[in-house]
């Protein structure tokens, strides 16, 4: 029954290949993203342990060489942030023994990447692991556009072993009182909810770091260094603006989304579908699936960055710029479900404010019809993934 339900990743391809040339393949991402199934999914025979059990840990920091050399062909190490330690002992081993093997994941972006910098440069090949993306999630079921956005894309939801409304308060629990306390070590979680909550109603808007710290009462820097957290965390994504061979002056602030939409929904404090249809962030959430699904391509390729927005003095603006081999992509986000002529009109004049070549153009929407014939294209959304097909 839990086979049925395992959710493909495509990050996988990526990894059976890296697994070959690389003697650790450290696998990053939200909580609850995925990482153990992926990994113990591709490698069933490795042995798992987890960082999180008190005596493993203990295990693992009194006595590294025992723990780590436990089995011949390596070992899968869960959390490993947890006993960063161990990364130096594991550089040791895989030099002197290259045919070993060491799977390990973490949950909190700088900590693994900063520790994999300095003890495993060139021989660890390390990637990230988003919520599902919508082509991964079509290969189980299929859902209306607004119980998407509200249900998110956490596997555990998507696969129906949990259920949004319970899922997500829980979620953002366990984050305050884990990942926040052991990251800020903050006193008063309830302000920095606040301020979780004031960066959702923020959602593909530009950042102002000012008032946010007006808001929550406290200072711009605090602000900057708690973003820093979400980001490190996998709770939030900063979208660059595009600025590279353009002739006209850009904004430099980035827009901000959310990694899920489903999370976004639970802290706007938006309960079901029927009041997300309603609701004036709808649009907003919206769009940052979409932004998010583009990064995910990036991400579930083993690629990353290059997808950015386009907004400039005039406030000429494009929601989504994915730049690959070069050349971009331009993505117009309408969460309509009625197409309209009048959406793709920045589109077209897109040409006039960049010197890069532009392969392609396309609305994404929330419609049925679609168009891949002429200068741009219209897509469902859940079609979105023709553009890098």
């Amino acid at each position: 029954m839990e086979e049925k339900k395992y959710i493909h990743r495509h990050l996988e391809t990526v990894i059976k290949e890296a697994v070959q040339y690389f003697p650790v393949i450290s696998l990053t991402g939200p909580r609850q993203s995925g990482k153990t199934t992926l990994l113990k999914h591709l490698f069933p025979k490795f042995k798992q342990y987890s960082m999180k059990d008190l005596h493993i840990r203990a295990f693992a920091e009194n006595d590294p060489v025992a723990f780590l050399n436990q089995y011949p062909d390596g070992m899968f190490i869960d959390e490993v942030q947890k006993a960063p330690a161990l990364l130096e002992y594991i550089q040791g081993i895989v030099d002197n023994d290259p045919k070993r093997r060491f799977l390990l994941t973490g949950s909190s972006n700088l900590e693994v990447l900063q520790r994999m910098t300095e003890s495993l440069p060139g021989r660890a090949g390390v990637y990230e692991l988003l919520p599902v993306s919508l082509g991964e999630l079509q290969t189980i079921k299929q859902l209306p556009v607004n119980q998407q956005l509200y249900e998110g894309l956490y596997p555990a939801v998507c696969a129906d072993k949990n259920v949004a409304h319970l899922f997500y308060p829980s979620y953002v629990k366990t984050y305050l009182e884990k990942d926040v306390r052991d990251l800020l070590r903050i006193k008063d979680q309830l302000q920095f909810l606040k301020f979780m909550k004031l960066c959702a109603a923020r959602i593909g808007s530009l950042f102002n770091v000012s008032e946010v710290a007006v808001e929550v009462g406290t200072s711009p820097h605090t602000i900057t260094h708690w973003l820093s957290i979400l980001q490190a965390s996998y709770l939030i994504t900063l979208l660059p603006p595009y600025y590279e061979n353009i002739s006209k002056r850009v904004v430099k602030t980035p827009k901000l989304y959310f990694n899920d939409p489903g999370l976004a929904c639970y802290l706007l404090d938006i309960e079901s579908p029927r009041q997300l249809e309603f609701d004036k962030m709808r649009g907003a959430i919206f769009e940052n699936m979409i932004v998010m699904e583009c990064i995910k391509h990036r991400t579930n390729n083993g690629k990353e960055g290059n997808v950015f927005f386009y907004r400039d003095s005039n406030k000429n603006e494009v929601d989504i710029l994915l730049k690959e081999d070069g050349v971009l992509t331009a993505i117009e986000v309408k969460s309509s479900m009625t197409y309209q002529t009048s959406y793709d009109k920045t589109l077209r004049k897109l040409d006039q404010w960049t010197s890069s070549p532009i392969a392609r153009k396309a609305v994404v929407y929330a419609g049925e019809f679609e168009n891949t014939v002429g200068d741009v294209w219209v897509l469902n959304y859940k079609h979105i993934d023709c553009l890098w097909k």
